[in-house]
Order: structure tokens, then sequence, then C-alpha cells
């Protein structure tokens, strides 16, 4: 079992499943979000090499800030283009 601690401060914590892994990479579409905190890019950076690596096109999307959620707009192209995606969380 893995437990995951959500660092929004719950004051009782949700239990979700996890989403089903791909079955494979190659001829996937993998969004890379990168949530603009230092350094974020950088793992990014290697991410995406290891993703095209394994046969798999990536698109990279930023968030204009990290202090706040995703725009829904943004949210919405991620769901729309991405057949998964990765959230850079970097400091």
């Amino acid at each position: 079992m893995t437990i995951l601690l959500d660092p929004t401060s719950e004051a009782v914590p949700a239990e979700r499943l996890r989403a089903p892994r791909l079955p494979e990479l190659a001829g996937r579409t993998i969004g890379l979000l990168d949530i603009a905190k230092a350094r974020g890019d950088v793992f990014l950076d290697r991410i995406e090499s290891r993703l095209v690596e394994r046969g798999a096109k990536v698109l990279r999307f930023k968030k204009p800030t990290f202090t706040k959620p995703a725009p829904i707009d943004l949210r919405h192209e991620i769901a729309q283009k991405c057949d998964a995606v990765v959230e850079a969380l970097a400091d």
C-alpha cells in the first residue's frame, strides 16, 4: 500500500484510487506541466528526454504562477490533448 500526503491541509484525508497506468508510452501524448516553481523546468527537461526515448510525444505546459491552481482553460487543454500528465514539483 502506498500512502500519499496531501499538502493542502485536509481535515479528513480523502481516499482516492490511483489512475491506471498506460500499457505503454510509445505513440502516446504525455503532457508535462511546469507549476512555475524554481527548477521545475530542469526536472521536466529530463523527464521529457526519457519519455521521447520510449516513443512518447511530449507537450509542455506551464501555469502562470505556483500560488494558484492551473486555470480551467489550461486544465481543459491538457485533458483534451494528452493521454497522461506529469506535474513538476521542485524547488
